[in-house]
């Protein structure tokens, strides 16, 4: 990059090479812009004001973009569904969630998009829960002019937007204790006091609890009554383990549900199963939420409270990670 000399009212468009300081005796004394702030038509008396009348800049060069108008670029890349944009600031824009909700990113174009040389996306962690107003990620390029080249190579990478924002959509939730040793009363259910705190954390509410024995046929029905009661999501706990009489993985499958995976690479709970009745959830937890501080539970509960679909191959990436 040169720099050049110029009029301050034939400035409009141009780069700023230095920070430009406004004194104020007694008062003021600080940058009235900053080095790479693109001058506008609005700066020029505040310029002039302060006895501005020549600027340097950098010279316009073929090929080469600003860092601001990069960023801007970049974000069109990124920015998808309930998502809005900061202004740029210093060549960095911000993405802020417009909802309570997950955060949902293709991590694979991610990572290709931060191999390009001197272009950056810094986000939340994939499937983190957001409040609204939160920020979810930042992207800015390095220097303060890039090659266009590298811009264009992004644009040419990503298809569709990285980023979106799923809302929480499940407000009601079922769910059926099984075992035995609850139903009987041998001893006290504890899953209740332990789910409800952590599905109400997100706006929903449980519906209706059902204890049923070690039969499978009444487990198959707990299930089905919630759904037909309007249950958006179904949450069954006990009966997960390789025991011949946990019996409640077998009881999802007769309620016509797609299994999606029996057993995930988190601890604790690892037993812990995901099905799907249409586009209803239906999760199996297995005791060991009831007792570690975090658990699977916590990992997925609010992607299903969004409704959002998790696939086997999502599963098996919990395992980077997923010793909590």
């Amino acid at each position: 990059m040169k720099l050049k000399t110029i009029k301050t009212v034939d400035a409009v468009g141009q780069v700023l090479c230095h920070d430009v300081t406004k004194i104020v005796p007694g008062e003021f004394k600080g940058p009235l812009f900053r080095k790479g702030h693109v001058v506008t038509k609005e700066d020029i008396p505040k310029l002039l004001d302060i006895g501005k009348d020549i600027l340097y800049v950098w010279e316009d060069i073929e090929g080469m973009v600003h860092e601001n108008d990069a960023a801007e670029r970049l974000k069109n890349l990124l920015v998808g569904d309930n998502i809005e944009i900061s202004s740029v600031k210093e060549g960095k824009i911000n993405l802020i969630s417009k909802v309570d909700g997950v955060v949902k990113m293709n991590t694979d174009a991610l990572y290709q998009l931060n191999m390009i040389d001197e272009v950056i996306v810094a986000t939340k962690p994939n499937f983190m829960f957001l409040k609204k107003g939160e920020i979810i990620a930042g992207t800015r390029v390095i220097p303060l002019m890039i090659k266009e080249e590298k811009i264009l190579e992004a644009e040419a990478l990503v298809k569709e937007p990285i980023i979106n924002m799923l809302p929480l959509k499940v407000t009601k939730v079922g769910m059926v204790t099984t075992g035995n040793e609850v139903f009987y009363g041998r001893i006290k259910d504890k899953f209740k006091e332990v789910m409800e705190p952590k599905i109400e954390k997100y706006g929903a509410k449980l519906i209706g609890q059902t204890i049923v024995p070690d039969i499978m046929e009444e487990i198959t029905k707990a299930i089905n009554d919630h759904l037909e009661n309007g249950a958006e999501l179904v949450i069954c706990t006990g009966g997960m383990s390789v025991d011949p009489s946990d019996i409640t993985p077998n009881a999802i499958m007769n309620t016509g549900s797609e299994i999606i995976t029996y057993g995930m690479p988190i601890l604790t709970g690892s037993m812990t199963l995901i099905a799907y009745h249409n586009d209803i959830a239906i999760v199996g937890f297995p005791a060991g939420v009831l007792f570690a501080e975090r658990s699977s539970a916590d990992v997925i509960l609010h992607r299903l409270l969004c409704k959002d679909k998790i696939t086997r191959e999502e599963v098996a990436r919990y395992g980077n990670g997923g010793f909590l």
